[in-house]
């Protein structure tokens, strides 16, 4: 008699399910940091986009080797220069982009990830570009204030984004009180950030978007919008057992955005059904629904760009695929964004994936946060001290 298929839990309770977020964040944040040592002035994105793609590939063939586990991108080395909001991955077979180089000093936003078993970890990294064989200095002026603006709003969201009373502390009658605290309203956030930016003379970037996320999906049915443009509100809050993808962006200019003349070259697959009518159309999709599944990919990863480039128009025309517009700063002013993959357990927030620490001793500005309720906020932890790591330093001492 046959048995019927057991169901996988595929939710946090599985600790598979963990793991597998966690060892795509591993391969996620070291390719970030090979990449960004890539970026120095002079240096052609197009190629920077296609060795940082190359390490993950390499890195995703040394895990689960043999396992009939899918394997790949969440999301294409992308690396979009000072005023670019969006993820910006040129082609090699166009003209007008493929020699677009890094210059000196721009804040630079790579974004990258992996995806083990349709879990995906995105993650975003602001660097500012240093002159080649040049050590980099400590950072000062404008550029200081956005890179700290960043940094602290980020903190700031994060610590938003903790469950009312999770970590609280005392009697069951505090406890109980605290969790019965409703949890910020998304107009009480972007309200917080934008002091924020604020005491850096910087303003938020217009619809930066948290989203939760799920297996094989990134965009889920909660989001969190700051500073909503026109038609969009966010919606959902975040609770324990759930993964998502923070972001922050702010803008030394106004933070208001406009879409900007470069090729779209990123986009995703969508769960619309439309049969193709272009043979190059069908190769295209098919390639797609191999390779990348439901996540973002570049055209420059398919195997023929210029069959990509005319098979892609009828996607997204009829909307199989989505196709991501580049936009940047309306006033061209230099953006700087984080991204971090976060899960939420009963014992707080875990960084399954993120932007390596901050050196903050290497930026110096005359400004800094003075808002009382805001410090009173960064000062929270992010997640319950389990006394893991201490019972581990004693084992080895």
């Amino acid at each position: 008699m046959a048995t019927e298929k057991e169901e996988v839990d595929y939710t946090l309770n599985n600790p598979d399910t963990l793991t597998k977020y966690k060892t795509a964040a591993q391969i996620s944040e070291k390719v970030l940091a090979e990449v960004s040592k890539l970026c120095v002035a002079g240096e052609k994105i197009v190629e920077i986009c296609e060795k940082g793609d190359k390490l993950i590939e390499e890195e995703l063939a040394k895990v689960y080797r043999g396992k009939k586990i899918t394997k790949g991108f969440s999301h294409p080395t992308t690396v979009s220069p000072s005023s670019f909001v969006t993820p910006y991955t040129p082609l090699a077979g166009d003209e007008k982009e493929k020699d677009v180089v890094l210059q000196a000093g721009e804040p630079v936003k790579i974004q990258l990830g992996a995806q083990i078993d349709g879990f995906g970890t995105f993650i975003c990294d602001t660097v500012l570009v240093p002159e080649k064989d040049k050590a980099r200095d400590v950072v000062e002026g404008r550029s200081a204030d956005l890179i700290l603006a960043t940094y602290y709003a980020n903190e700031l969201l994060l610590r938003l984004m903790v469950p009312p009373g999770l970590l609280a502390s005392g009697t069951d009658e505090e406890k109980a009180k605290a969790a019965a605290v409703k949890a910020p309203t998304q107009s009480k956030i972007t309200s917080l950030l934008e002091k924020v930016a604020k005491s850096y003379d910087c303003n938020l970037v217009e619809s930066t978007t948290s989203w939760l996320f799920d297996r094989n999906e990134i965009e889920g049915k909660k989001k969190i919008v700051i500073a909503p443009g026109e038609n969009t509100k966010g919606e959902g809050v975040p609770e324990v057992g759930e993964v998502w993808g923070v972001e922050m962006g702010v803008s030394l200019g106004s933070g208001k955005v406009k879409q900007y003349d470069q090729r779209p070259t990123l986009h995703r697959r969508t769960t619309t059904t439309y049969a193709l009518k272009r043979p190059s159309s069908r190769k295209v999709y098919s390639e797609v629904q191999k390779k990348f599944g439901h996540f973002p990919f570049s055209l420059r990863q398919l195997d023929d760009e210029r069959d990509a480039k005319s098979g892609v128009i009828e996607c997204v025309r009829n909307n199989v695929f989505r196709q991501y517009e580049v936009v940047g700063d309306k006033d061209n002013s230099p953006v700087a964004r984080l991204l971090t993959t976060i899960a939420i357990t009963k014992n707080g927030i875990t960084k399954l994936g993120g932007p390596p620490a901050l050196d903050l001793t290497k930026f110096k500005t005359d400004k800094k946060i003075e808002d009382e309720e805001i410090l009173k906020i960064l000062e929270q932890p992010l997640s319950r001290n389990t006394g893991k790591k201490n019972k581990k330093k004693k084992a080895s001492e």
